[in-house]
């Protein structure tokens, strides 16, 4: 384990979709959305069955101190993970260094992997309840809510 400070999650929902509408806010983020065969398979697989799906991948492509291939280790599609880790900016270390303070260069605490798990879970559950038109692609134009 980690000597570093462990980030701790946002205290509420609440606090975690203040820091979602901020990433959001970003273009690049907010083209993101779940759609297609992502967002059929969040529905067919379930909650728990993704947050198990989100901790092993970033724990393989994410967690370690210097990941393989780290920027350009994360699809843009192929897996709901992968859609919300883009849009909610845990895709590489740098966007985790720079969106959530997490530092690069050293293995992600428990509490940051967690915490990373929880942003990526939250933004699929909002894109569930979104509703929203299907797509091929998990990209589009943002809309409003």
């Amino acid at each position: 384990m980690s000597s570093a400070p462990d980030v701790p999650p946002p205290a509420s929902v609440r606090a975690l979709d203040e820091r979602l509408d901020v990433i959001g806010r970003q273009p690049f983020r907010a083209r993101f959305r779940l759609l297609g065969r992502e967002r059929a398979l969040a529905v067919e697989r379930g909650p728990a069955t993704i947050r198990w799906h989100a901790y092993d991948l970033l724990a393989r492509r994410l967690a370690p101190a210097e990941p393989y291939k780290d920027g350009k280790q994360t699809p843009y599609r192929g897996h709901p993970v992968f859609v919300a880790q883009h849009a909610t900016a845990t895709c590489c270390r740098g966007c985790l260094q720079r969106w959530h303070g997490i530092p690069k260069g050293r293995e992600l605490s428990r509490a940051e992997h967690v915490y990373a798990v929880h942003v990526i879970c939250r933004w699929i559950e909002r894109e569930l309840t979104r509703g929203g038109a299907d797509g091929a692609d998990g990209v589009s134009p943002a809309r409003p809510v």
